[in-house]
């Protein structure tokens, strides 16, 4: 009777090996789509912080134009232009300027407020990124 107990209890014991194998390996498939899924949304992360940096780039050299433009042309116009090569292909730029003059003592100061908007991508998509810079720069000596 005895041993015949103990081929009972090797085979039940043989069921619970297998079940637990089988839930060892499920669980670490599900640790594997979750390690595949947040390496998906890390890179989608650290390519939308690089382009806000472009996007950023993009509106600092919209401010620098303005500013060339009003201080050495003395055109305060509206511009709008789109970067077709190098590391800014692909953003569009609006850049808007309003000058002010003031009368300090004899002379005349002009005061340049500047504000550019530069974007990549469709507003509402996933790749979508924008920046605004604003400055302002005078003529004064």
């Amino acid at each position: 009777m005895s041993g015949l107990h103990r081929q009972q209890r090797r085979t039940a014991q043989r069921g619970f090996a297998l079940l637990s194998a089988l839930f060892i390996l499920l669980v670490l498939a599900g640790l594997g789509v979750v390690a595949v899924r947040l390496a998906g949304v890390q890179h989608h992360s650290v390519s939308l912080a690089l382009q806000a940096a472009r996007a950023f780039a993009a509106a600092q050299s919209g401010i620098e134009y303005g500013a060339h433009r009003a201080l050495v042309v003395g055109s305060c116009a509206p511009a709008a232009f789109a970067y077709t090569e190098g590391g800014l292909n692909g953003f569009n730029v609006n850049l808007t300027c309003t000058a002010t003059s003031h009368a300090e003592g004899a002379g005349t100061t002009t005061v340049y407020a500047l504000s550019a908007f530069a974007w990549s991508g469709t507003y509402g998509t996933p790749d979508y990124v924008s920046r605004r810079i604003q400055a302002t720069v005078t003529d004064s000596t």
